[in-house]
């Protein structure tokens, strides 16, 4: 059995590229540890994963599974899939001069993808092994490089960018999307309010949005929206939009409109907002003024209250993203513990932060669940976070796609 520790960056990069000695030797790794949160509610003791070809192929609980040795031994550990973030911006960093990274500060393409890539492997390394990043160019190639073991980092979807240009026509902004499309987008991602220190008034018109869902929805993408104002969740949820971003300001008519056409609501409730506060003097630096870090901080409750709110209301689908800028990556965890403290059970966070987003992201038949079957993204935390969600934080074990990246073969 293997000691299981928490692998450095430079160590899983290593490890990456081996992936794992059983698996490539016999096929199949064995996975124990004292409790298992299945990722749709439920938890079991003792539990025993068998996972062949980057796949689970059977999962054991109970006494059954300790006459086995397995291959990864995690003792008092809690087995549970990989966590997804549905609102990450892998391509945020701070350069060199200590700021937030623009076009024109002079750092090479070589700086600002080795910055790139430190965003991933840290979202990684706390657990993440999926991430919808929206969106940025770069994330093209992140992608492919993580997809080809190029790069440490979660599964990426990404929308490649984001649409804004209110003076576009129609037929202009259906055709982004198609080019989107084109060039192998996941997703959309579109704007149709301001930002939240100008109160998030919409911007796009109705009939823009109902162009660009539309057109979304022609070409098999989701469409997701940065909505912060009532009346711009209002007009996206009626333009036939997916999921809405943010809603800070949504009312409990929005969050019941919502509910009623099964459009997909990701709240944010407080890592985006406390990542800009904890660090004025970076943000400052970038642009950032007194009165929009004013904002971040009346949003605070607010966002709590909403989320509250969104909790009540019957049928709505409420999915996890944490919008992880620069600064925010691998934190993304913090998000799940507001929640809890805003009110939401430990468990129905764990399950929103992994089969409710799956589905809502299109992978729920293959990520989100330990079931047999499913894709072999598999996290281990020390201690129960389905009574205690703090103990989400304290990751021993990562694998995605059946290859571990940490507590995996550097700790011989």
């Amino acid at each position: 059995m293997k000691t299981i520790i928490v692998a450095a960056a430079v160590v899983m990069a290593a490890t990456a590229g081996a992936q794992s000695t059983a698996s490539r030797d016999t096929g199949i790794i064995t996975i124990y540890a004292a409790r298992l949160v299945d990722g749709r509610g439920r938890e079991t003791n003792d539990a025993l994963v068998t996972v062949r070809g980057g796949r689970i192929e059977r999962v054991v609980t109970g006494a059954a599974a300790k006459t086995a040795k397995p291959t990864y031994e995690l003792g008092d550990a809690t087995l549970l899939p990989g966590l997804i973030d549905a609102h990450t911006h892998p391509g945020w960093y701070i350069n060199k001069n200590g700021a937030l990274h623009t076009n024109r500060d002079g750092e090479t393409p070589e700086e600002a993808a080795r910055a790139r890539r430190s965003n991933l492997t840290a979202t990684l390394n706390a657990g993440f092994t999926t991430i919808q990043s929206l969106g940025g160019v770069e994330d093209i190639a992140l992608r492919d490089e993580v997809a080809h073991g190029q790069t440490v980092g979660p599964r990426i979807l990404t929308s490649i960018l984001q649409i804004s240009n209110q003076r576009l026509t129609s037929d202009s902004l259906r055709a982004i999307v198609r080019g989107l499309k084109t060039r192998g987008a996941d997703v959309v991602k579109l704007f149709a309010s301001a930002g939240l220190q100008n109160g998030g008034e919409q911007t796009f018109s109705d009939e823009q949005l109902a162009a660009l869902c539309g057109e979304a929805k022609t070409q098999g993408l989701r469409s997701v929206v940065h909505a912060i104002s009532a009346g711009s969740v209002r007009a996206a949820t009626l333009a036939g939009c997916t999921e809405i971003e943010h809603g800070t300001f949504a009312t409990d008519a929005e969050l019941k409109l919502m509910a009623d056409h099964g459009t997909i609501f990701d709240p944010q409730v407080c890592l985006v907002f406390q990542n800009y506060l904890d660090h004025r003097d970076v943000y400052g630096k970038s642009g950032y003024t007194e009165e929009t870090f004013a904002s971040f901080e009346k949003a605070l409750p607010s966002a709590a209250k909403m989320f509250q709110r969104a909790l009540a209301t019957p049928g709505l689908t409420v999915v996890f993203g944490t919008d992880a800028v620069a600064l925010a990556h691998g934190r993304n965890a913090e998000e799940l513990l507001c929640r809890v403290k805003a009110g939401q059970k430990p468990m129905d966070a764990l399950t929103s932060a992994t089969s409710i987003t799956a589905k809502a992201l299109g992978l729920g038949d293959s990520l989100g669940v330990v079931a047999p079957g499913f894709t072999a993204d598999l996290i281990a935390v020390r201690g129960d976070p389905g009574r205690d969600i703090a103990a989400i934080k304290n990751v021993v074990f990562v694998m995605r796609g059946g290859v571990v990246f940490v507590g995996g073969p550097a700790a011989r």
